[in-house]
């Protein structure tokens, strides 16, 4: 992690895409088999390097983004779910190089997650956290039993020292996220939190008081 000196305003705020990264276009593998029926689609075949070596040789060709300084331009971290059907900056429309992106399942305030905030803070300067929660999440409604059960089913392996974090109201896992935040010493004075719910049919935020 190298500092470096403060852009100018047209770098920090350099014209982007509102979302994590722009479309890499790698192909949708997924295949009819010979016995599906109309409208039954095979599973995808895993993607490959190769795969991956093609998609970002489409990213290069219009790479706009080598002038983005280190320490986010809005100096914001977002906290939010690994789901795949939205992308942190897109819903709240920050420019890339705006905001820092903590990813992890259920969007929770873990031990790993306040590791990566408080690094965030005090070295890049941000001092504002987002927390998205969404609806529909494969947390919601689930037990740490009933994956812990899954996990040992498919590996034969005990899982039972990992909380996964499940829930059963998305509006007061997040409210329970903002407190641990709010009440968390490390971060720096006048830290803001805020949280909403994100709508996965909709698209809409709700904001959780």
């Amino acid at each position: 992690m190298t500092e470096e000196t403060e852009p100018t305003t047209e770098t920090r705020a350099a014209k982007a895409p509102d979302t994590e990264a722009p479309d890499t276009r790698v192909p949708d593998t997924r295949a009819r088999t010979a016995e599906a029926s109309p409208g039954d689609v095979a599973e995808p075949r895993l993607l490959t390097a190769d795969d991956f070596l093609a998609a970002n040789r489409e990213w290069m060709r219009e790479f706009p983004f080598g002038g983005l300084h280190v320490r986010p331009g809005r100096r914001l971290v977002i906290l939010t779910c690994m789901d795949s059907r939205y992308t942190a900056q897109g819903v709240l429309g920050v420019e890339m190089g705006g905001a820092h992106v903590v990813r992890n399942a259920g969007g929770r305030v873990t031990d790993d997650a306040i590791r990566s905030l408080v690094l965030s803070a005090h070295a890049l300067g941000t001092r504002e956290c987002v927390v998205i929660h969404h609806t529909n999440c494969g947390l919601l409604d689930k037990t740490n039993e009933g994956i812990r059960d899954q996990v040992t089913e498919a590996t034969g392996q005990d899982a039972s020292h990992i909380d996964f974090l499940p829930f059963s109201d998305v509006a007061q896992s997040v409210r329970e996220d903002l407190a641990l935040l709010r009440a968390c010493t490390l971060l720096p004075r006048g830290y803001q939190a805020i949280g909403f719910v994100y709508d996965v049919l909709t698209g809409r935020l709700e904001p959780v008081e």
